[in-house]
């Protein structure tokens, strides 16, 4: 599927550390300088839902902001950066947000059609 005026969407993804006791076990993950990064075709980040909050000293209103993708088996998983905008070799570039659910695409039992893949993210601030 082709957005003619998509978004150029970037998913970072942070390599594993090795134990220095144990080299046989990985320990957590890298830091996001040297991160992969790969370009998700058909896909753009958009505002999934607002909530609006209010008490008797003030009043807010939280929008969440989820990743559609029109392949439902592109390679996101939980803990990956997602980048609006900017260029793939400039990691500081674009939009950050960060996955912080196991994404996942449900399939129609009865026909076999999948949807596309919707991904709640988290804005990086800070």
């Amino acid at each position: 599927m082709d957005f003619a005026f998509g978004q150029t969407v970037f998913r970072d993804r942070r390599g594993t550390l090795t134990d220095p006791y144990n080299p046989t076990r990985t320990i957590g993950e890298g830091d996001w300088d040297a991160a992969q990064t790969i370009v998700l075709t058909g896909a753009f980040v958009a505002s999934s839902s607002s909530l609006s909050r209010g008490d008797a000293t003030r009043s807010q209103r939280l929008t969440e902001k989820s990743l559609y993708v029109s392949d439902p088996t592109a390679d996101v998983q939980a803990r990956d950066r997602i980048r609006v905008g900017g260029t793939q070799g400039d990691l500081t570039s674009g939009t950050p947000y960060l996955v912080d659910v196991r994404p996942d695409a449900d399939v129609n039992p009865f026909t076999g059609w999948q949807p596309v893949l919707e991904i709640p993210l988290t804005l990086i601030e800070g």
